[in-house]
């Protein structure tokens, strides 16, 4: 039987059956035989192949990377005076770029407006972050917006003034 869709250019072609045998099931005893030769050649073929690749290139600039990474650690030395906890806990930083040259730009804020070391703070962390091996050269932003709130802790930092 042919139908015709309304298309002349497609034609389908319809055979009707009364019943097709189902497929043959597959059965272990049908799986092909593998020596234990073959069996190892596989095996060192897998293992030389994954021995042989190289770990992705580490990116000295992103997260994860030598200088990210020691820059995280020089903000984490750095203690807000009135708080026992490091400036990178308290949330007070919210954004570390580090370019393909070696420049640092670090984004923060205080916890008010009236901090007072709201003049000194991004000088200190200005020369800690220029310290750390690897930076050209850094630069500090000062922002109020979004304002810091207590949400912005970290754990470490909530437990370490008892609100956990």
């Amino acid at each position: 039987m042919i139908e015709n869709t309304g298309n002349e250019d497609r034609t389908f072609a319809v055979e009707e059956v009364e019943a097709a045998t189902p497929p043959r099931r597959a059965r272990v005893e049908d799986a092909a035989v593998e020596t234990a030769q073959e069996k190892l050649g596989r095996k060192r073929d897998y293992l030389e192949g994954f021995l042989a690749a190289k770990p992705p290139a580490d990116d000295p600039n992103g997260p994860g990377g030598s200088i990210y990474e020691g820059v995280i650690d020089a903000l984490k030395e750095i203690f807000d005076p009135e708080i026992p906890v490091n400036i990178y806990d308290l949330g007070l930083i919210y954004g570390v770029d580090v370019s393909p040259e070696g420049g640092v730009a670090v984004t923060m804020t205080l916890t008010t407006p009236h901090c007072p070391v709201a003049e000194s703070m991004p000088g200190e962390v200005e020369l800690r972050v220029a310290a750390v091996p690897g930076v050209r050269d850094c630069e500090v932003s000062l922002v109020w917006d979004p304002p810091w709130d207590m949400a912005k802790m970290s754990d470490e930092a909530k437990l370490e003034l008892g609100m956990l």
